[in-house]
């Protein structure tokens, strides 16, 4: 059975992720495999490390994962848990788990490697470039509020994301809020006829409608509720996420750069965890 997969690097944020990682591994009912890519770049060429320095990076992410483990054995006793230190660069470490992993789990900060993978245009590399979802543990993580958030573009890929929104919305007897963002100048709105507002609005809210409906039937037991709103959708979904457990985006949709800077954006700005759903995802 595929396994969730949890990134460490020891950092603050990491350990968090891992935590985070167990709970989700417990309630899917997975094993929870924890990787730390230790990358040696001590004579400036990748990949090629100094005679007797793999011994010291064994025992240091031995360490490092060893202390995760216990953490998450701590979080959830009955779950089987295995770990793993990997000689290669974040990026790629995790993108050869993926391809395994019913989820990939990593902090929104770290150190080194995992630092520069998850600030900057590096994480679209991982996130939306997976055969399977990977979630970014960010902002509140208690799952205390009940809902899962999720991001509707209205196009094809959004099908797959809404399934993801739905399963982890009813593994958690929570709700779902299915937003749709779409950027509008306030000069716009300000000047227009208030019906012709309303009636966009309301076309918007026909169309969230028909795209949720499948899977409203199909979970019968989750509350969902259609919310168009007019305006950024990285400002628009951060805003939301404050009353979220989970923020479910995609990485594809009709403009694959806006999405993706939509994708970055919720990664620096949502206040909860962000599970980003890519289109090869099942």
């Amino acid at each position: 059975m595929e396994s969730i997969v949890a990134g460490t690097d020891g950092s603050p944020c990491a350990t968090t992720a891992v935590e985070w990682a167990a709970h989700e591994a417990e309630r899917r009912r997975r094993a929870l495999h924890i990787v730390h890519a230790a990358e040696h770049r001590g004579s400036g060429i990748p990949f090629h490390p100094a005679v007797g320095s793999l011994g010291s990076l064994t025992e240091i992410g031995e360490r490092i994962l060893a202390e995760a483990a216990v953490r998450a054995a701590k979080e959830c006793p009955e779950l089987r848990i295995t770990t793993e230190v990997i000689f290669e660069a974040p990026v790629y470490a995790l993108r050869a788990r993926a391809e395994h992993a019913y989820e990939v789990v990593v902090g929104h900060r770290g150190l080194g490697g995992f630092s520069a993978l998850l600030l900057g245009s590096t994480s679209l590399r991982i996130a939306g470039h997976t055969p399977c979802p990977v979630v970014v543990v960010r902002g509140e993580t208690d799952e205390s509020r009940g809902e899962v958030l999720v991001g509707v573009d209205l196009s094809e890929e959004s099908a797959i994301v809404l399934e993801h929104a739905f399963e982890a919305a009813a593994i958690r007897g929570a709700w779902v809020r299915a937003v749709h963002a779409w950027p509008v100048p306030s000069t716009v709105y300000a000047d227009a006829d208030p019906v012709t507002v309303r009636r966009a609005t309301a076309e918007v809210q026909r169309l969230l409608g028909q795209m949720v409906e499948p899977w409203r039937e199909r979970f019968p037991d989750v509350k969902v509720i259609e919310q168009p709103l007019p305006g950024h959708p990285v400002e628009r979904l951060a805003e939301s996420s404050r009353r979220a457990d989970l923020l479910v985006v995609g990485s594809a949709g009709h403009d694959s750069r806006c999405f993706g800077s939509v994708v970055h954006g919720v990664i620096h700005h949502a206040d909860c965890p962000i599970t980003v759903v890519g289109h090869r995802s099942p």
